[in-house]
């Protein structure tokens, strides 16, 4: 169905080349600034009901269906694919596209498309809502299974544009905001959703130590692994490791987080189904060795 309808747009955009009324940049900036952007948060039904106002699709039908009977369209034909169409195709595609290889054209892509998700997950719209479906049913899957031996490698992600600093590179208060996703990823593993934060039950972050040992850049992907280094029931205390694209360690991070009875305004144990399913974890993780970088102060060396 999507390339029914992506197969008439495609035969138009050749029309508009062949009778010389439009170039590929042309076209290609008009889908990308008007209807392209309406199209990813809105599709087309939905948008020409907007546009019908508060009457609505009935009256935008009626006010527009009748444009549909002048000749404005070669949708029906297909223009000859003759050398001369596909020469001047390929030269306006180059002279607009080709000072970018096509994997420098997919990195693009990509990154863009990332961050599109991103604002769409934020405001829980269209695909982003999707998204975040997906991720609160991944979250109520509930605690991991578990090898001997294993970090949790429970939160990925990607350097957005907003990340970069004056440097290039991505800055700092950054860091902190993966290791902390990283640690709610850690406890809603542990059985923490939203109904446990009604009963007025969390976690809070009360020390943090971040290491800085690399640099990430625009785009670069990366992951995090957790491990639980001890857990009594209130206190949590947690180490992560970003890992970059190519498996090295970027940063680390080491946070002690709290259980907190919000109503009362004071720490409190955990109760069920946090206490059991944290517990579990940390069990499984009381074979791992302590990390180097854990339980040390600024500026002192590892061995």
């Amino acid at each position: 169905m999507g390339d029914r309808l992506l197969e008439a747009v495609w035969r138009e955009a050749l029309w508009l080349i062949n009778d010389d009324i439009a170039t590929t940049d042309v076209i290609d900036d008009i889908m990308t600034h008007s209807f392209g952007l309406r199209w990813a948060q809105m599709g087309l039904f939905e948008t020409y009901r907007v546009a019908g106002g508060e009457a609505g699709m009935r009256h935008f039908i009626t006010q527009f269906g009748p444009a549909l009977a002048w000749p404005w369209t070669k949708l029906m034909d297909v223009p000859e694919l003759s050398d001369e169409l596909i020469d001047k195709i390929a030269s306006q595609s180059d002279a607009q596209s080709g000072a970018h290889s096509i994997r420098e054209l997919e990195a693009i892509r990509d990154k863009n498309l990332v961050a599109f998700l991103r604002s769409l997950k934020a405001h829980n719209w269209a695909a982003g809502a999707f998204l975040n479906e997906v991720d609160a049913a991944r979250a109520n899957e509930g605690a991991p299974a578990l090898s001997d031996g294993e970090m949790l490698a429970l939160h990925e992600g990607r350097v957005m544009p907003d990340w970069i600093d004056y440097n290039g590179h991505m800055t700092e208060f950054r860091y902190g905001q993966v290791f902390a996703d990283a640690s709610d990823a850690v406890i809603k593993a542990g059985g923490f959703d939203a109904g446990y934060l009604a009963r007025g039950l969390s976690f809070y972050t009360v020390e943090t130590h971040i290491r800085y040992l690399g640099e990430m850049s625009l785009g670069e992907g990366f992951e995090t692994h957790s491990q639980i280094l001890s857990f009594d029931g209130k206190k949590l205390h947690l180490c992560h490791e970003m890992i970059n694209e190519a498996g090295a360690v970027v940063a680390t991070g080491e946070h002690m987080l709290l259980h907190v009875d919000s109503a009362k305004g004071a720490s409190a144990p955990s109760e069920a189904p946090v206490a059991e399913m944290l517990g579990a974890l940390a069990k499984a993780h009381e074979g791992l060795a302590m990390p180097d970088y854990c339980g040390r102060a600024v500026g002192q060396k590892t061995s």
